[in-house]
Formats: structure tokens, sequence, C-alpha cells
């Protein structure tokens, strides 16, 4: 009896070191390996580029909303934690951004990831091709209402 249990706490022990057992959350996410195979872009940027989005979209929905993102994409959390801080926006964008306020719109809410990706080394453009596998993604995680939710706060 004492060898029985001492080998299914030897299993156990193995089988929650291998991380069977425990969630998995940003670089080893499903979704940086997308991002990094499919675009060829650094764990550290998939990482920052996906966290500053999903920073984004957490600035411009309810606390709600984001609490049913997260319940079915708990990585949120820990890659909107790798994004770089932004501080307030400089130039002309920054400045046009500014004047603009809430009536901003798009041009608020990307002037802020404009800034995060160049950052991380990524042009603009990289936001439009990051965008589609994070819907994809969020819709493989959550269903198309997760998905649904995202484009809402990023559009």
């Amino acid at each position: 009896m004492k060898k029985s249990a001492s080998l299914i706490s030897l299993i156990t022990a193995v089988y929650l070191l291998l991380g069977f057992g425990s969630p998995v959350f940003a670089a080893g996410t499903g979704l940086v390996d997308l991002l990094v195979n499919s675009l060829n872009v650094t764990s550290q940027q998939a990482e920052g580029g996906a966290g500053a989005i999903f920073n984004t979209a957490k600035g411009n929905m309810s606390a709600e909303d984001f609490s049913t993102v997260t319940t079915k994409m708990p990585e949120v959390e820990s890659l909107i934690a790798k994004a770089p801080e932004t501080g307030k926006s400089s130039g002309l964008l920054g400045s046009a951004s500014s004047m603009l306020g809430e009536k901003g719109g798009s041009l608020g809410k990307m002037t802020g990831l404009y800034d995060s990706f160049s950052k991380l080394g990524l042009s603009k453009e990289m936001i439009g091709q990051f965008m589609p596998i994070i819907y994809n993604y969020a819709e493989s995680k959550g269903g198309p209402a997760i998905s649904n939710l995202l484009k809402a706060a990023l559009q």
C-alpha cells in the first residue's frame, strides 16, 4: 500500500514538473508560436506586439468585456506585461491624436500601437499582420464572441 502511494506521488510530481498540469502562458502560448512562425518575428517581438494590442483593446472595452476575454484567454494578462511602456505620443501623429482626443477614434488607438511596435523594432505595417492572427486565435480559444469583442475594441 505504501509503495503504491509513493508511486502515485512520484507520477504526480513528474506530471506537474513536465508542465502537463499547469496552464501555459506568454512565451509558451500557442499565440506567440503562431506569431513567430507566421511573421518571422522574435518571441520578444511577438509577446510585446500581442501585449500592446491586448493592452489597447483593454483600454477600449469595459472591465466586464475584458474579464470575458481573459477568462477564455488567460495568457492575455502576461502578454500585456510584456508590452513596451509608452509615454505621451510625440511628433505630428501624436499631436494630431492629442488634439482630436476622444474623437480621434482609430487614430488615437493606433498611435499607441505604432509607438509600441516601433520600440520592438517592428514597423507599423506589422500591426495589420498581427491582427488577423490574434483574431483567429481568439476565436479558436473563445469562439466568435471573444474575437468580436477584440475587433470592436480595436476598430
